[in-house]
């Protein structure tokens, strides 16, 4: 519940700057990814999490990952809207 309340408090604060988007703007967003050795350290990560393997520096690391992850899909919701040429509320 912490997490989706975060979340769309995060999503309510970001909504004037999505505003300012252009379409160049908005495409690249949605098209933006993790590079290799980032998305290869999420899913390690992500793993000895599931397993109960993680040190207290690998679970700040994971959770910075899963912040900065809301926070990139949250722009990219708010692009895709900009692209399909509705208006977010």
């Amino acid at each position: 519940m912490a997490i989706e309340t975060d979340t769309n408090a995060l999503a309510r604060l970001l909504r004037p700057l999505s505003n300012g988007l252009t379409t160049e703007l908005a495409s690249a967003l949605i098209g933006l990814q993790a590079d290799e050795p980032t998305q290869a350290r999420y899913d390690e990560l992500a793993e000895r999490s599931n397993q109960g393997q993680l040190t207290p520096e690998e679970r700040v690391e994971l959770d910075s990952l899963v912040r900065a992850n809301t926070l990139l899909g949250i722009l990219k919701a708010e692009a895709q809207l900009l692209l399909s040429g509705q208006k977010a509320s």
